[in-house]
């Protein structure tokens, strides 16, 4: 048979194997040749067994190799976070080092400061030098005979004498130093009876002037008599003005404001909401059924408004509808003390009207407090969202006005939205006509700039918090009632007002934030707009995107922010702003 010839000798190895492969019939590193796979012992279980030794014996040298590779690894990644611990360690001593040197030098310079102190005490205090009191004047009453028998006794002449006080010398005697109040003896600050009144009047202050402002009369209208004299001595050293300035009082303090504006109101409103607030919940303290429900009505409304979504009301219906259910509850069912609610509107509302549904001179609390905790949820609702994407104050701002404009939740026949009003009159200064610079202190705090914990917030985030605003003002007034039986809470000649202030700022105080406001009252409002006023809606859309921005002392990324609308709004609507 052809397999039955005995096997072809192999060559000789250039290398010498090792021990154990003298034993391996097929060693991985001599391959055998074609010819041996044709002998008929390649299937023999001595071979398998030899075959499966060499392969164990390769997995297992190959799994060594590879737990050698981990073992490195592991250690290069010991090493390396014991070269980050320590880099870590050495900043952190660093420092801890200059922590203490910082330390060291403020205690060095206290030290110091403490040492100037003690040496300014310890020195001695000069003493004023007091002039002495000038001699007596002899007696003026001298006869013509006591003269004529002193000049036949002495026939030297005799000095003439001064002549009498006149009312020039209480003159010259204010021209020499006088010992101040402080300086006098105990006696004398007793017995002059204007002291007290005459610090006050040299201080700018009076004691009796419940406002502490006094305007003295100039030292040249004040007519001072003299002192009286005994045995040499002044007894009074300090006289009081002729006639005392006038006090300023209550009454005329407020004579120059007879009324308080329209914004001083809004600021009124608003402390007004926050004695509300404490007032229920002191109310709830001894008020079971309020405790029970004040806190998940609460909770209900401003739920709801985070469930608002895009569309109009139909698609919220149901958040809608559980506002509309919690403010009833709090109008109805739900017992709370009474109260006039004149505290929270900008206008008092005296007289019932006709028709109107709540003519009652008071309204619940509750439903008070749970009006305004709607005005803070939809103002936080535009921040937090619509500063992102203005879109969203569209739902909010239908969901407003629908509530307000409820004829159940009237009073005297207006809404209640003035708290909104005020509450917006803090947070967006800028629709209300105030204006500031950016970069002062003042400035931001005029423009609404927000502080959180005493420092005043990122410039990204006042960005956000005026473009949400802005657009929520916008979906709130620019809202069509023509076709519905209520009227709007907020109309859109608020709009037009708040556009017409910010456009007709001066060049030198237009600010930033007045940029950011502008444009997101406008941007994917001005179809709404032009809808109400038409082309007067053009020619305003024009001051504010294209002749304001040119005015704008300095261009800026805000300034041209409004540029950019002016060339979306072409684009989109075909209305070119810039070519009319």
């Amino acid at each position: 048979m052809a397999n039955s010839s005995p096997p072809r000798p192999r060559t000789a190895r250039v290398s010498p194997a090792p021990a154990w492969r003298h034993s391996v019939a097929y060693p991985m590193s001599d391959p055998p040749d074609i010819s041996d796979f044709l002998l008929e012992s390649r299937n023999s279980p001595e071979a398998h067994r030899r075959n499966f030794a060499e392969a164990q014996r390769e997995h297992d040298r190959v799994l060594k190799a590879a737990l050698h590779v981990f073992d490195l690894h592991q250690l290069a990644e010991a090493q390396r976070e014991i070269e980050e611990e320590e880099k870590r360690r050495r900043q952190r001593v660093a420092e801890e080092a200059k922590r203490i040197e910082k330390e060291r030098q403020a205690k060095i310079k206290q030290l110091e400061d403490e040492a100037r102190l003690a040496a300014q005490k310890a020195a001695p205090i000069p003493k004023p030098v007091i002039a002495a009191p000038p001699a007596p004047p002899p007696p003026a009453a001298v006869t013509a005979a006591t003269a004529a028998a002193a000049a036949q006794v002495s026939p030297s002449p005799i000095p003439s004498l001064p002549p009498p006080a006149t009312a020039q010398e209480p003159a010259k005697k204010q021209e020499q130093p006088q010992p101040s109040v402080a300086q006098q003896p105990p006696s004398q600050t007793l017995a002059n009876p204007f002291a007290q009144s005459q610090r006050s009047l040299l201080n700018g202050t009076a004691a009796s002037s419940p406002f502490g402002v006094v305007s003295p009369k100039p030292p040249a209208t004040q007519s001072p008599s003299p002192s009286p004299v005994t045995n040499g001595t002044s007894t009074a050293a300090v006289t009081a003005p002729a006639k005392a300035a006038p006090i300023q009082t209550a009454a005329s303090a407020a004579a120059p404001a007879a009324a308080p504006t329209k914004h001083d109101r809004y600021i009124e409103v608003h402390k007004n909401l926050k004695q509300l607030r404490k007032f229920v919940v002191e109310q709830a303290k001894t008020n079971p059924a309020l405790k029970s429900r004040m806190g998940d009505m609460r909770r209900d409304i401003r739920k709801s408004f985070g469930q608002l979504t895009s569309g109009g009301l139909r698609e919220n219906k149901i958040p809608v509808a559980r506002i509309i259910t919690t403010l009833t509850a709090g109008l109805k069912e739900v017992p709370s003390e009474m109260m006039d609610p004149n505290q929270f509107v900008l206008e008092p509302r005296t007289q019932p009207v006709e028709g109107g549904v709540h003519n009652e001179p008071q309204l619940p609390s509750l439903y008070l407090y749970l009006l305004n905790i709607l005005s803070k949820a939809a103002i936080s609702q535009f921040i937090q969202e619509s500063g992102a994407d203005p879109r969203t104050a569209e739902a909010i701002g239908q969901t407003v006005s629908k509530v307000y404009s409820e004829a159940e939740f009237l009073w005297r026949g207006k809404p209640m939205i003035d708290m909104l009003i005020a509450k917006y009159r803090v947070v967006c200064p800028v629709l209300f006509g105030f204006r500031g610079n950016d970069k002062m202190q003042r400035g931001r705090a005029q423009v609404g700039w927000r502080k959180e914990g005493g420092q005043w917030i990122g410039e990204q985030d006042h960005i956000d918090r005026m473009t949400g605003l802005g657009a929520g003002f916008a979906a709130i007034t620019l809202r069509d009632f023509s076709r519905a039986k209520r009227d709007s809470p907020w109309p859109p000649a608020v709009y037009w007002t708040a556009l017409a202030q910010i456009v007709n700022t001066p060049p030198e105080e237009m600010s930033e934030t007045q940029c950011y406001v502008l444009k997101a009252m406008i941007a994917d409002n001005e179809s709404k707009f032009l809808g109400f006023y038409g082309n007067a809606g053009v020619a305003a859309l024009r001051c504010a995107l294209v002749d304001y921005p040119a005015r704008f002392p300095k261009a800026s990324a805000a300034s041209e922010t409004l540029k950019v609308l002016a060339k979306t709004i072409n684009v989109k609507t075909g209305l070119d702003l810039e070519g009319i």
